[in-house]
């Protein structure tokens, strides 16, 4: 039975979602059993230029082995991502996906100026920082101790950091990078003059976006202007000769 309701679960998490947390825990899973090795994962620029691209991906896979941290920086990954496809993201999977490579592309620019490693932890930090922004009035709890509302968590997280001894300023890169797109997404567009910078392929939507679960909706007769049937006419009036040269003339 758990094991049903975990596949459940795992199957009806979004698919940006299950497949950015799944490669983070196979990739743990495989440093865990010694099949990789975190020098073959982390953030280079040099061995980059030298053809090792596979480590602009996996420099946002890892996050350590398996212990406290990772489980609950995992547990925050999953939470928030899952929120945020669920939520201001639903049925638009490819923006969310443009998010990602929008927020890991400027985290790896960053990253030749800055000795990071691993740029996971910041990414996190980025997804919770446009959650909180997205979700102004909701009321959080952390660990029983503080309540406070959503735009806070960000800064309560950088403080929890602190407390743990991590480098500040990864989570403050998250939180920078994660600005920056809800400025460029969410506030400048709606300014006086303002126009949409972060525009998603067309072949993207296509590939990721859920068809509306109306898609074969059909028009009400109240939708169509000038009475009921508007439009049908022809399509009634062709039935009726093809019912007449079956059956013959109405005697």
């Amino acid at each position: 039975m758990a094991y049903q309701t975990l596949r459940n679960e795992y199957l009806n998490t979004p698919p940006i979602t299950r497949a950015y947390t799944t490669a983070c825990v196979v990739t743990t899973l495989a440093v865990q059993l010694e099949l990789a090795s975190p020098f073959q994962l982390y953030f280079n620029p040099i061995l980059i230029l030298k053809g090792q691209i596979w480590r602009l991906l996996t420099t946002f896979l890892f996050f350590g082995t398996f212990g406290f941290n990772f489980l609950f920086t995992m547990i925050f990954t999953y939470r928030y991502c899952r929120m945020l496809e669920e939520g201001s993201f639903r049925n638009r999977s490819s923006d969310f996906l443009m998010m990602f490579l929008f927020g890991a592309s400027l985290m790896i620019i960053f990253a030749f100026f800055v000795n990071l490693l691993f740029l996971g932890q910041a990414f996190t930090i980025m997804l919770v920082y446009v959650w909180s922004r997205r979700n102004l009035f909701v009321r959080m709890n952390f660990f029983g101790l503080l309540n406070f509302q959503a735009p806070y968590l960000p800064w309560v997280l950088v403080a929890f950091s602190v407390l743990l001894g991590n480098a500040v300023y990864v989570d403050l890169m998250g939180i920078a990078v994660g600005h920056i797109y809800y400025f460029l997404e969410d506030v400048f567009p709606n300014q006086r003059g303002g126009f949409k910078i972060l525009k998603t392929p067309t072949i993207v939507k296509l590939l990721f976006d859920e068809l509306p679960e109306n898609a074969d909706y059909q028009r009400l007769p109240e939708d169509n202007p000038g009475g009921f049937n508007w439009g049908n006419q022809d399509q009634d009036n062709d039935e009726n000769v093809r019912n007449e040269q079956q059956n013959g003339p109405n005697q």
